[in-house]
């Protein structure tokens, strides 16, 4: 059962269908890290996922400078918003009347920038109440609503019809669940022809074994991360035809390597320094079309 959330004190939320799931519920919706949250205040766009590309430095300028660190939150949100222009990039031909899925949407900052690129509905799922509450006010007050809209649902069992989806995606959310289950779901509702798209971690099975900075950032993040061959093969048991693999490690350093000098550290930035500098650990983004 998937319940769409409202603001009246009368919604009904489904419960989470496992303990895992309930963990998980749980663990987001109590999160309110101010990575997530002041990076977002930078321009309303509200992100659960790191970034990509080269510092720009010039614009950070003295780090002595009172307005430093203020920059430095700007650049980093640059970086994130950087990564979803690249995913959105490889969702291949979106029309206006066409529908996208968000599997595990967050606050919603990637569904408002699809909408605003493509002028498509966009649908987000995700299993924590308090992020779909914000995501849907945050529709509200950008008068998107009629078009972008999340739910609390598990993105393995969605109510989306059978083919009714051109394109759809996992942003850095698919160590949450099963592989093949997740890419059944997606490769169910939609369209043949219809494009998936995901940017995740995952560990390098030329390592041998998932290396000790993975299971720093599985703890951390109470997930389950999986291997880059888990996922060719469960796209491939599962109707999803990779067509484009971008190995995003080198880009996605200098986001870390700069988030580890800012106010907002977590404490588990060492971990992905020095996982993607030993290979233990890669960043990468998969585009498969359904067949």
């Amino acid at each position: 059962m998937t319940t769409e959330t409202t603001s009246t004190a009368t919604a009904k939320i489904p419960a989470p269908a496992t303990p895992y799931q309930m963990d998980i519920a749980r663990y987001w919706n109590n999160e309110a890290r101010p990575v997530n949250l002041r990076l977002g205040d930078v321009d309303g766009l509200y992100h659960h996922h790191y970034g990509i590309g080269a510092v720009d430095h010039a614009a950070l300028g003295d780090p002595a400078h009172s307005e430093y660190e203020k920059k430095l939150i700007a650049e980093l949100h640059r970086l994130e918003s950087a990564q979803a222009e690249f995913l959105l990039d490889h969702l291949g031909a979106v029309q206006p009347d066409d529908t996208l899925v968000d599997a595990g949407c967050g606050r919603g900052g990637s569904m408002v920038m699809a909408h605003r690129r493509f002028g498509c509905r966009v649908e987000g799922v995700t299993l924590s109440a308090t992020q779909a509450d914000f995501g849907n006010r945050r529709a509200r007050e950008l008068r998107i609503d009629d078009h972008v809209r999340s739910r609390v649902c598990d993105m393995l069992d969605t109510p989306f019809d059978k083919g009714s989806v051109t394109a759809s995606w996992n942003n850095e959310s698919t160590m949450y669940v099963d592989l093949h289950d997740l890419f059944a779901e997606h490769s169910r509702f939609l369209k043949v022809g219809g494009r998936y798209v995901t940017i995740t971690g995952c560990w390098n099975p030329r390592y041998g074994q998932p290396s000790k900075w993975v299971s720093q950032i599985n703890a951390h993040f109470e997930c389950n991360i999986h291997s880059r061959r888990e996922y060719l093969r469960a796209m491939a048991d599962n109707r999803l035809v990779p067509q484009t693999i971008v190995d995003l490690t080198p880009d996605t350093l200098p986001y870390w390597e700069l988030r580890a000098t800012s106010s907002l550290v977590t404490g588990i930035e060492k971990a992905f320094i020095e996982s993607y500098r030993d290979g233990s650990f890669q960043y990468v983004l998969i585009a498969a079309d359904r067949v």
